[in-house]
């Protein structure tokens, strides 16, 4: 793959020219390589569904990186040349519980970079090791509170970049347009018989994914309503009933579900533009993951289950209520990512996560609106 023709040593000299050919050549090799993407697939599916309703799932697996996260990712590096703060032989620290981290992986091994992920230790083994093939190195921290100050000081011991997701997710996309996810899914729902849903739900790692599809929806003036799925372990959900409420307390417990939920609210969420919040253990997420898994056929990770599981409540109001519409959720990434986490039946009784009640209920719930 060809790379930024500028060399480091004439980055650093201070050549002006030299430092504009080289961001050029970075952001065209970006581009080039979203322009080779196709988009994402929206799938429909019956899991769920009465006769007036629909549900949609945006597969976001099927990204070159296996997940959201790539969308994340290049506008993170885009928004970063622009914005002059990367060059040749630039170090690039995130900080992440994964998916991020493989994603940017790829972007930077694209551009010649060092990237190195910061991770906590709980880090689910696959995903390490996709890091590890996209070209990453791994630093890992046993406190996930500490990935954030672990990756300033990485920055400065290596003089390099933190892209630092967390704070600048929201503001990195182009909400109004630009192919983001959510121009995307709105396009693809156009020939559709309910092509306005009657709620979008996704989660929130960083909260730039929600912040962008709620504020394309006041943009656009639809009447979509855009829910949260939160961890019940997370912050968001209760930073949204009362913005007094910024951090959960040390010693509290932390969401098993990778990718979603955090223990302080994150610059990049945006409560103003969510309009309902549903906190879902990690037995719902993990239920609701095992059985869409086996409905798709195909493995789901766990922020798909918290998805599912909230979509699950909606579509049961709807159909109390007489209702018709769609709803719209995200394939988050693949669940083959988590072999020897959620789908390992040993892995979840030593962590006391008894999932088998919620599956049934789900499954019950599924079988009876088919």
């Amino acid at each position: 793959m060809a790379r930024p023709a500028a060399s480091v040593a004439q980055f650093n000299s201070g050549d002006s020219s030299a430092r504009r050919a080289w961001n050029r050549d970075a952001i065209q090799l970006i581009q080039a390589d979203y322009h080779r993407s196709a988009d994402t697939h929206l799938i429909l599916h019956r899991f769920l569904s009465g006769p007036n309703i629909r549900i949609y799932f945006k597969d976001e697996s099927s990204h070159p990186t296996g997940s959201l996260k790539h969308r994340l990712a290049r506008s993170l590096f885009l928004y970063a040349l622009s914005n002059d703060w990367i060059g040749p032989g630039t170090t690039v620290i995130e900080a992440s519980s994964g998916s991020t981290a493989v994603s940017e992986a790829y972007f930077a091994r694209m551009l010649g970079l060092r990237f190195i992920a910061v991770v906590p230790r709980s880090c689910a083994a696959a995903k390490i090791a996709l890091i590890r093939f996209q070209g990453g190195e791994i630093h890992h921290v046993d406190d996930p509170r500490e990935v954030y100050a672990e990756s300033a000081r990485l920055a400065v011991e290596t003089n390099g970049h933190y892209m630092d997701q967390f704070t600048y997710a929201e503001r990195a996309t182009d909400w109004r347009g630009n192919n983001n996810i959510a121009e995307s899914i709105f396009s693809q729902l156009e020939a559709e018989p309910q092509p306005i849903p009657e709620w979008i739900v996704c989660g929130a790692g960083t909260g730039g994914t929600s912040a962008t599809i709620g504020r394309f929806i006041r943009y656009k003036r639809l009447t979509t309503r855009l829910c949260l799925a939160d961890p019940e372990d997370s912050i968001f959900h209760r930073h949204y009933a009362d913005r007094a409420v910024t951090r959960l307390d040390d010693g509290c417990r932390t969401t098993c579900i990778e990718g979603i939920g955090r223990p302080r609210v994150e610059p990049s969420f945006m409560p103003n533009v969510i309009d309902r919040a549903i906190s879902v253990s990690d037995s719902q997420s993990i239920a609701a993951m095992r059985l869409i898994s086996e409905r798709l056929g195909r493995r789901c990770g766990g922020s798909t289950g918290t998805n599912m599981w909230a979509c699950a409540q909606l579509v049961s109001e709807m159909i109390r209520g007489n209702i018709a519409g769609s709803v719209l959720t995200l394939i988050c990434d693949s669940g083959d990512r988590y072999l020897d986490t959620y789908f390992s039946d040993e892995w979840l009784a030593a962590k006391r996560i008894d999932w088998r009640p919620e599956y049934e209920r789900l499954k019950e719930l599924a079988d009876g609106v088919r």
